[in-house]
């Protein structure tokens, strides 16, 4: 059986706090604190102890779906971003692009959400831009 700690970052929110994996034969089995971390010193959230139950749920999608005639079907990464990209473009044409805005998580980085806004405004040309944080 081999057993090792993985350092990580939390992914929950935006604090950042340095969590260690405790991973069993390749599976992540428990999240635990990291002591010498800056943002959390030792400390986590009930979200943060509990985040390797939400990496191993059997409910988290692992690749694009796309809805056809009513259901999901898998599809692979370039036809799941070149239907999107399409479907953007569509969008835009007919209803201009303050038609659609982005809401981002949470649950990314700062520089992920920084991201995201910069590809509402320079990609899409809308300002319509928000994050749960928030409300």
């Amino acid at each position: 059986m081999e057993c090792k700690l993985v350092p990580s970052v939390c992914s929950y929110c935006g604090t950042g706090c340095g969590v260690l994996f405790e991973v069993i034969n390749g599976k992540i089995v428990s999240t635990l604190p990291m002591k010498t971390h800056p943002v959390n010193e030792g400390k986590l959230c009930i979200k943060g102890w509990n985040l390797h139950e939400h990496v191993n749920s059997f409910m988290r999608l692992k690749q694009p779906l796309v809805k056809t005639f009513g259901r999901f079907i898998k599809t692979d990464w370039d036809e799941a971003i070149q239907l999107t990209a399409d479907r953007f473009r569509e969008i835009i044409e007919k209803y201009g692009p303050d038609s659609i805005g982005v809401l981002v998580s949470a649950k990314i980085t700062n520089e992920e959400n920084y991201l995201a806004q910069k590809f509402a405004r320079a990609a899409i040309g809308t300002n319509n831009v928000d994050h749960c944080a928030r409300l």
